[in-house]
């Protein structure tokens, strides 16, 4: 079983900085794509960032130039590094990996994080 763990939400003001992790654990043989996605009250949740596996990124046009993801791929762990906060950054963040748990099954699995709130005041 693997499971994603958050961390780093938490209230901030507009202008300000927060730096999201994200570490998957348990049986684990290899990790592709990560990504944070955001959803916000009475939205649908939507893609902040992505990276895959060699380091290539992409972003939401609303969070360009102030987010950037990146990833420790020895410690399995995912990273948000938001800058310039503004209160419509204000959401639950969900940590998302697409996991290969075992060499004897090809499969990618995606697998979720349990969300970690951020919450930006005017």
């Amino acid at each position: 079983q693997v499971q994603l763990v958050e961390s780093g939400g938490g209230l901030v003001q507009a202008g300000g900085s927060l730096r999201l992790s994200c570490a998957a654990s348990g049986s684990i043989f290899s990790i592709n794509a990560m990504g944070w996605y955001r959803q916000a009250p009475g939205k649908e949740r939507e893609l902040v960032a992505g990276i895959t596996s060699g380091g290539s990124t992409n972003y939401a046009d609303s969070v360009k130039g102030r987010f950037t993801i990146s990833r420790d791929n020895a410690k399995n762990t995912v990273y948000l590094q938001m800058n310039s906060l503004k209160p419509e950054d204000t959401a639950v963040y969900y940590c998302n990996a697409n996991i290969r748990h075992s060499i004897w099954d090809p499969r990618y699995l995606e697998v979720w994080g349990q969300g970690t709130l951020v919450t930006v005041s005017s």
